[in-house]
Parts: structure tokens; sequence; C-alpha cells
């Protein structure tokens, strides 16, 4: 889909999410237990953003703090300077569920950006959910 395709299909949306909302894929864009990358328009102009799809129900793994589907939070790892984070590997670390970033494998907890290893260092997190099979960010 164009951005202009795009564009026109978020403005004509109802009106249940404010401007802020931006959709940015669908469900079928997914990959559970995995993070795709997305772009997204924030005040401080566009941002990499990493989505992780956990999905819960009787047939998947269940990690300890996860009480949510999606999250979503900054695709720039801080500590190597590139656009990774979708590409981590998700798991339980000290009880939280968290992504370990490829480069130098810092891990990031997914419910707040924090990162274990140097508590100086945290990534932006946005709100994230599902609207149908739709997946909308607050920007």
């Amino acid at each position: 889909m164009t951005a202009t395709a795009l564009k026109k299909e978020m403005d004509s949306v109802d009106t249940q999410h404010t401007e802020a909302w931006q959709k940015v894929c669908t469900k079928a864009d997914l990959v559970a237990f995995s993070g795709v990358a997305a772009w997204l328009e924030t005040a401080e102009g566009p941002a990499q953003v990493a989505i992780f799809y956990l999905p819960v129900g009787p047939d998947t793994p269940s990690l300890p703090d996860h009480s949510t589907e999606l999250y979503a939070l900054d695709h720039h790892d801080p500590f190597s300077s590139a656009n990774v984070i979708a590409r981590g590997i998700v798991g339980d670390l000290k009880g939280a569920t968290v992504v370990a970033s490829p480069v130098y494998k810092q891990h990031f907890r997914l419910a707040d950006g924090q990162c274990l290893e140097d508590e100086s260092v945290k990534l932006r997190t946005w709100k994230i959910e599902f609207k149908d099979d739709e997946v909308w960010i607050e920007g």
C-alpha cells in the first residue's frame, strides 16, 4: 500500500481513535513471539518502532509478566546505534518478558523499555492495540 493510500484509509476510519493513533499494519503482518519493525509519525518526528506479538492462549507458552499481546518500543538500539531491536530474541529474564538486542545482547523489558543491564538506559514505548485485525499505535 502506498503512503498516500494509507493516509486516505486512515482519514476515513471511524473516530474511535484520535488523530494520534495510527494504523501501522495488520495482524497477518505479525510473527508470533517475534518482532517486526514499523514506521511511526510522532510529535518528535518519524520513528522506527519494534512491534512484538506474544499471543495468549491455551496453545501458547506462558511468560511470567505476560499481560498483553502487543508491545511497541523503540527499534533503535542505543548501544550499537543500529535499528535492530525488532530482530532481537524474546524471552524471560529475572521474571520479566524481554527482548535481547541482536548486537551486544542487552535486555530490554517489553513492558516499559528498561534495559536490565544499565538502569540509565530505557527505550521509548508506545501504546499499541488491536482494532479487529489492524494494529494501531498511539504516536
